[in-house]
């Protein structure tokens, strides 16, 4: 049984870091891509960004590039997401994803923790 735990997320004021994390067991780690998905209250999940099972490869949403940052650690079944210059908007559910190859769909990930709530003050 595939599991993906997110743990870091909180309450944060505009303009703070946070880092997410997120622990994967019942999977081949180092086969997968793996990324990060987020659903704001009223509006459809998106994609956040993504790296590849090597971790050479990163793909980032248009919102949220040069501001967070993707890393892996296979020997530690650990995929990481470091948030910075946070903003109010980026309020949301942020789920932890995997799938077999890298995209920027969501719908292409097979599997989804159950999310950390990050919220931003203004």
């Amino acid at each position: 049984q595939v599991q993906l735990i997110e743990s870091g997320g909180g309450l944060v004021q505009a303009g703070d870091s946070l880092r997410l994390s997120c622990l994967a067991s019942g999977l081949t780690f180092s086969s997968y891509a793996m990324g990060w998905a987020r659903q704001a209250p009223g509006k459809e999940r998106e994609f956040v960004g993504g790296i590849s099972w090597s971790g050479d490869v990163t793909y980032y949403a248009n919102s949220m590039k040069g501001r967070v940052t993707i890393s892996r650690d296979n020997a530690k079944n650990t995929v990481y997401l470091q948030m910075d210059s946070l903003k109010h908007e980026d309020t949301a559910v942020y789920y932890c994803v995997a799938g077999p190859t890298l995209d920027t769909e969501v719908s292409e990930y097979d599997h989804w923790g159950q999310g950390t709530q990050v919220t931003v003050s203004s």
